[in-house]
């Protein structure tokens, strides 16, 4: 058979072309399935076992230095909790970005790499007091408060001045799924606009503490720049009112996080160069109306770096019908079961000419909700054995992953320049069985 034969054939072929905007950088598509930085998914599958979760070092690297570049001015704070291991942190780390933490477990990792605690932030909704003690025997920089009670036992064990922001809760609906909406008042995060007062009259009143500014989040997968332009008008004009009736100047407003990622394609990204020029200008036009010198800004990105990074890789265990039964589920990814996330699918082992049919791809949970992917379009003659591939899953399936049914959770491989190296080990039944000292 000669190359002109070939082509026209291939040409027919469907799901021969990688989906836009949800690959990492460097992926590629070929006879023998999706190839990652220069490492074919069936190497990957056959060295390391799946489920595995892949990521790839550049496209985070590159997502690092894209928000450095677009927001020089202001301080980069990776959000730990979207994905927390030692290589990543290095990454974070050697890319110049500082680092939030929302735990004492979170904390350890990073005192395991030697990050700067001067370039450290922790918050979180429920610190315990020994995820505060924690902060203070590292010396993190700023440790972000959510109660009056809080506040009262970080200035019962502060040693020290430390510095510390207040976490307010602007009233900003950023219009996400009600789970991942964190910016109005009807939920656990902060103090609402209508007691920060008090929250300022608390921290001024222990002697501990040093209040250097205030945080904010308004929710996860925003997408729209007019809902950040909205908080930082209000959160200047709250440092506004705390300077009239405090006499204090607060120096630092943390914006927090939230950019929306796509996950399917033809699904909105996140304008990081238009947020930066529309929260530039309604940051520094609010400060001059009232007269106030320009806050120092943090960001707190997570998602919108690991996420595009990440790839779950899964072997077909059984196909029923318009089941396509896979060798992982909610154990590695809960986003699904938590708040409906959707996901794209594909064909990672091989290629295959056979017209796609609509199929759901689910786990081997014993929960009707253990669900990969709705309605997904597979080739037809997908069986036992393929490889499967999702994108976007570098954020939150590590971190959200779980021993139900007491299944192992799967490593995380990075891959770079052609070479894939362990960055978590797989758990296995020994482990599970250490913990059980009964």
């Amino acid at each position: 058979m000669t190359l002109a034969d070939v082509l026209p054939t291939m040409g027919r072929c469907l799901h021969t072309r990688l989906e836009p905007d949800i690959w990492p950088l460097g992926t590629t598509l070929g006879q023998d399935g999706l190839v990652f930085a220069g490492v074919p998914a069936v190497s990957l599958a056959a060295q390391f076992g799946t489920p595995a979760y892949v990521l790839a070092e550049d496209a985070f690297r590159l997502r690092c230095r894209d928000f450095r570049a677009a927001l020089p001015e202001m301080e980069v704070a990776y959000a730990g909790k979207s994905l927390l291991c030692r290589a990543v942190l290095r990454w974070v780390m050697e890319e110049g970005l500082s680092l939030d933490v929302c735990s004492a477990g979170e904390l350890a990792v990073a005192r395991a790499v030697g990050f700067p605690a001067s370039r450290i932030l922790m918050h979180g909704n429920v610190k315990t007091p020994e995820d505060l003690k924690a902060a203070l025997a590292y010396g993190v920089d700023r440790i972000v408060v959510d109660s009056l009670d809080e506040i009262a036992e970080l200035g019962t064990l502060a040693r020290y001045p430390q510095r510390v922001l207040i976490r307010v809760t602007p009233g900003v609906d950023a219009h996400t799924h009600k789970a991942i909406t964190t910016g109005v008042d009807s939920q656990k995060f902060g103090f609402p606009l209508s007691t920060a007062m008090d929250a300022v009259s608390a921290v001024l009143a222990q002697p501990s503490l040093r209040l250097a500014g205030v945080h904010c989040h308004i929710g996860s997968q925003v997408s729209t720049v007019a809902a950040y332009e909205e908080t930082a008008r209000r959160m200047v004009s709250l440092l506004g009112a705390v300077r009239d009736r405090f006499g204090v100047v607060l120096r630092e407003l943390d914006l927090g996080g939230g950019y929306a990622v796509p996950y399917l394609t033809g699904e909105p990204g996140f304008d990081l160069v238009g947020y930066a020029q529309r929260v530039r200008v309604a940051v520094s036009y609010t400060a001059s109306l009232l007269g106030l010198a320009v806050p120092r800004l943090t960001v707190e990105p997570g998602r919108s770096l690991a996420g595009p990074a990440g790839v779950t890789l899964y072997r077909v265990v059984a196909v029923k019908g318009s089941f396509v039964a896979v060798d992982g589920g909610m154990s590695d990814n809960m986003r699904v079961a938590l708040y409906g996330a959707k996901y794209c699918v594909r064909l990672a082992g091989r290629s295959s000419c056979a017209p796609l049919r609509t199929v759901t791809v689910v786990g081997r949970h014993c929960e009707a909700g253990d669900v990969i992917a709705s309605d997904v379009g597979l080739p037809g003659d997908v069986h036992a054995g393929d490889l499967l591939a999702v994108p976007v899953t570098g954020a939150y399936h590590h971190s959200l992953a779980s021993n139900y049914n007491q299944v192992c959770r799967p490593p995380i491989v990075g891959v770079r320049d052609g070479i894939a190296r362990p960055l978590v080990r797989r758990e296995t039944e020994e482990d599970l069985a250490a913990r059980d000292v009964g």
